[in-house]
Order: C-alpha cells, then structure tokens, then sequence
C-alpha cells in the first residue's frame, strides 16, 4: 500500500510539472509541420484532442502527456521481473521521469512518447507471454516507420531462439514497412558519429548513457538471452552505424533504449548489494552524482525561460524554438491583428496554430531588440524578440 501511495505521488508530481511545463511553450515549427501536415498516427490524436477540447497547448500536448503517464506505469509493471523491491522500482521511476528526453518526449508532439509506451507495452505482453503479441506488431506498423528497426530486432532475437514463427512475422513486417514507408538516406555520406553520441548523452544524461553502454557491453559477452536487451542493444548498435554516413532522426532510435532501463537497475542494484556496506562507497558517489545532474537538467528543462536573464543573445537558449510564438499571436489579437504575412512558411504555420491566419493586408517581420518595435515578447521582463507589423 505504501508503494502504491508513492507511485501515485510520483504520477501526481510528474503530471503537475508537464501541465506547468505546457503554459510555457510555443507550437514548434516541426510540430506545426506534424499538426498540419503530416499523414501520422500523432497526426490524428491530436486532431481529435484539439477537436475535443479547443486549439491550444494544452489540447495539443495532452495525448503525449497521457502516454508519458502511461508509460510510467507500464514501466513499474515490467521491471518487476528484473527488480524484486518496490522501493527500487520506484526509484526506477524517479530516474525515468526525470531523464531529459522522456520530459521532451512528454511534451513535444511527435512519435517518441507513443515508441516508448508501446514497446514497454510490447515487453509487457511478452512478460505474461500473451498471445496478441503477433496482432499489436502487426499494428504498429501502421502507426510510424521507426517500427522497422522493432521488427529487425525481433527477427535477430527469434533466429537466436529457433522461433520460425516470429521469424517469418517480423521477416514479412520489416519488408511490409520498408515498402510502405521506404528508408531514408542522404544524397551523399556525412559522418555525425560524434552528434549521435551527443545526442543521446543529453536525452539520457552522459552517466546515465554511460551506464546503458555498460550494460548493454556486459550483457552481450554474457550472452544473456533477454528481448530488452537484444532489442535495445541492436537498435543502438544500427543507430551508430547509421551516423556514419548520415544524420539520425534521434527520436526513431533512443525510445528502444529505454527497454534498458529494468536491466540497467536489475544490474546496478545486483552488483551495489552484493558488496559489503564499507565498500558502496564509490556506488553511492556515482549515484549521488548522478541525481545532482539529473535534478538540474530537469530544473533547467522546467525553468528555460529564466536562462534568458543570463544570455546576452536570447537565440542561444536551447528553448528559444518552443518560445515566442504563443505571446506574439496574443499580442497581434490585442492589437486586432487577425492575419499577417511573415518573414517565413515556418512562422507562419506556428502562428497558424493560434488563429493567425495568413494574408497581404499585414506584413510580419522581426527587427533588432535595441529599437522601437509594435510587438516585444519577454520573460521575466527580459526582452527576448521584437516584430514590426506594417501595411
């Protein structure tokens, strides 16, 4: 009873902090694209979402808050099998919600949150060894093309295994979804290996991606026959193979690596307890050291717009790019202003989003912060842009 009062405090906390998150943020240029462009599973929920409950942030976040919430959840059921005490199950779930990219993938509308959620679904389902398995990978394949590297997985995990049923399935789905969505590639070879790993050192924290890498080494020379980590370790694997000769699209790749997170507790709590208490030492400084850059990356994601006070050029917040928009079409609606023309397609589909339609009677154009302008846009009465709206 105790564990579940804290697992409710936890989802409470973590819902409490995403609504807050919410009223901070602007439609970004790639989710308007998503929002209303995109022939997309995101695509529909939050079409239905904004149509239930009005055009607006709120509306249009809530279903990749519902499933960020629901992956937590699922996350506490499967890891049972890999971590006996609540209590560490619960500290499990603190770490996850408190990774970078799971608060971005709770806010940001794109196919990273419903990833995360359906493979630790699809753990699940292979956890009770339920026989719908075959029909949820069968629908995943029409929700994105980043499932192909799921059947891939599975295909290598069900030769190892001798499974020619599964063989045969995710053989049949991973041709059905190369066909259906094709596989993307640059025109000519560019190496982002380096970005890559950046990438992922700041969706996970660098001790945190350090660790999944340990596991993920450990594991494999074990030879340690577990779908979480066959799936996980293949898709990173490719991932980085991958960046090479070409950019990533990152959310298609880091959701498999949290299928780790079960076995990288299982594993840490496995080798913290098996020393005597004199020697935890230098695990609980790895630990604390960890929480310390966990809690402020989280801090930081929450209160970006107090950077602001300390940036000379307001462009080189890393949330510049979910800023802006919102106050800007709040001021041109005080002003009257109902349409504008802007300086580019991307802004003018953002403020799309907030009723501002397009048209030639008002031109749109950002000037420099150090003149006179229409419209000022700040935080914390730090002046971040300036726009001019002329005839």
């Amino acid at each position: 009873m105790r564990e579940r009062i804290i697992l409710l405090l936890i989802l409470g906390f973590d819902a409490v902090v995403l609504l807050y998150s919410v009223s901070t943020l602007s439609i970004t240029a790639h989710e308007a694209d998503v929002y209303f462009n995109a022939n997309s599973f995101v695509n529909y929920i939050t079409h239905a979402s904004t149509a239930l409950f009005g055009q607006n942030d709120y509306a249009l976040r809530l279903p990749m808050i519902i499933f960020h919430l629901l992956s937590v959840v699922m996350l506490y059921v499967v890891s049972k099998p890999y971590v006996k005490r609540n209590t560490d199950r619960l500290w499990l779930l603190l770490v996850y919600i408190l990774l970078p990219g799971v608060m971005s993938a709770a806010l940001l509308v794109n196919s990273a949150g419903v990833m995360i959620f359906s493979l630790f679904f699809l753990l699940y389902l292979y956890q009770r060894k339920s026989k719908l398995m075959p029909l949820f990978l069968i629908i995943f394949l029409f929700i994105d093309s980043a499932y192909g590297m799921l059947y891939f997985a599975l295909f290598i995990y069900a030769f190892n295994r001798n499974n020619k049923y599964y063989m045969i399935l995710t053989a049949l789905l991973f041709m059905s979804n190369y066909y259906y969505y094709g596989i993307g590639a640059m025109g000519s070879p560019s190496g982002h290996f380096l970005d890559a790993l950046g990438l992922y050192a700041t969706i996970f924290s660098p001790i945190v991606f350090l660790f999944l890498i340990y596991v993920i080494y450990r594991n494999m020379m074990s030879k340690k026959d577990d779908i979480a980590l066959y799936v996980s370790g293949i898709a990173f694997v490719v991932s980085l193979l991958l960046s090479f000769r070409q950019s990533i699209h990152i959310e298609h790749f880091a959701p498999y690596l949290m299928l780790l997170l079960p076995l990288a507790a299982q594993t840490f709590f496995s080798s913290y307890r098996v020393r005597l208490r004199m020697f935890r030492g230098r695990y609980r400084a790895i630990v604390l050291v960890g929480f310390i850059m966990l809690a402020v990356h989280f801090l930081l994601l929450v209160f970006n717009q107090g950077l602001y006070l300390f940036l000379d050029d307001p462009r080189t917040n890393f949330a510049y790019r979910v800023h802006i928009v919102k106050e800007l079409a709040t001021q041109l609606k005080e002003n009257e202003i109902s349409c504008v023309e802007a300086q580019s397609d991307a802004l003018q589909q953002r403020l799309k989003f907030y009723c501002i339609n397009e048209c030639e009677e008002h031109v749109l154009y950002e000037v420099p912060q150090d003149i006179d302008s229409d419209v000022t846009i700040r935080y914390l009465s730090q002046k971040v842009a300036a726009f001019n709206v002329t005839k």
